[in-house]
């Protein structure tokens, strides 16, 4: 299923996406064709100890500050709004306009390369928020994160996601919960949450998942939270479940990495979905930005 060449016949190579959207990870060695087998087979894997102690604390910090702080917490910071939310979750959304220090962990090189193998070039940050379940959560609807796509199952994965532990993940603290090698399952079958698996890794660690596996949150009957961030991507053909190019500040894309800049929208798919008046999105924001500017200053 490696991605290496982009579907199309010669659409891609005559507008130039062929070399546009060349994949930037190496070749997967030993290490990373174990991580690709174990996804194909059972629809997950676990990744231990992706992030030192030090760049987890910062995170798990940050989180909390701008939870607490109503200005960024965002509408479900306090408590989610129905049962899938959690009404004993706490969830902030748009982690890209909050805070540098999440950059990383949407990044991480052995989720895009697995990410390179499992879906097209140029796919998209789908969401990224954190999740914090606190005591008292019940378990939450098992579900797979393209339920809303109206396919017939089994069919390739419209997408990726990670859950990346600030917390030890544990039996009893909300840890997620995984229905192991559901992602071939057909249309018809639906797990029970006797078919689960909790996710125990301790914090640092990813699990990465297909968007096929059936999941969900876990019931937390510890008496601490669980905090823990979890990034989505998706096929660059498919409509992100945040609206990217809106949730982050035209003024702030210059402070992001230009790889996670691209995976927000703005770079042109294959073989030339997503453009602006012929241009990218990024050079069309640079000229809204540049014109709003001059007007801006005409006034003063």
């Amino acid at each position: 299923m490696s991605n290496t060449r982009l579907p199309g016949g010669s659409i891609p190579n005559e507008v130039g996406a062929d070399k546009r959207l060349l994949s930037t990870s190496k070749p997967p060695d030993a290490r990373m064709q174990h991580l690709i087998d174990e996804v194909n087979k059972h629809g997950f894997v676990i990744i231990r100890d992706a992030f030192d102690a030090s760049t987890v604390a910062a995170a798990k910090a940050e989180a909390l500050r701008l939870t607490n702080d109503p200005e960024t917490a965002g509408p479900a910071g306090q408590a989610g709004r129905n049962n899938f939310e959690g009404h004993k979750t706490q969830r902030m959304y748009s982690l890209v306009n909050k805070s540098r220090i999440f950059d990383a962990f949407a990044l991480h090189e052995d989720v895009l390369t697995l990410n390179d193998h499992f879906l097209d070039a140029g796919y998209l940050l789908n969401s990224f928020q954190s999740i914090n379940i606190l005591p008292g959560e019940t378990a939450q609807t098992l579900h797979y994160d393209h339920g809303f796509a109206t396919l017939e199952r089994p069919h390739r994965p419209l997408g990726s996601g990670v859950m990346i532990a600030l917390d030890d993940y544990t039996a009893t603290n909300g840890a997620t919960v995984i229905v192991p090698d559901s992602h071939n399952w057909d249309s018809n079958r639906i797990p029970t949450m006797e078919d689960t698996v909790p996710v125990i890794m301790p914090a640092g660690s990813i699990i990465y998942f297909l968007s096929t596996l059936w999941h969900g949150g876990g019931a937390n009957t510890s008496d601490k939270p669980r905090l823990a961030l979890t990034a989505q991507y998706c096929q660059p053909w498919i409509r992100p479940m945040e609206n990217m190019i809106l949730a982050v500040d035209w003024e702030k894309l210059d402070e992001l990495p230009e790889r996670l800049v691209g995976m927000l929208g703005y770079k042109v798919g294959s073989p030339f979905i997503g453009f602006v008046d012929g241009h990218s999105p990024r050079a069309a924001v640079q000229r809204l930005l540049a014109k709003w500017k001059g007007k801006a200053e005409s006034k003063l």
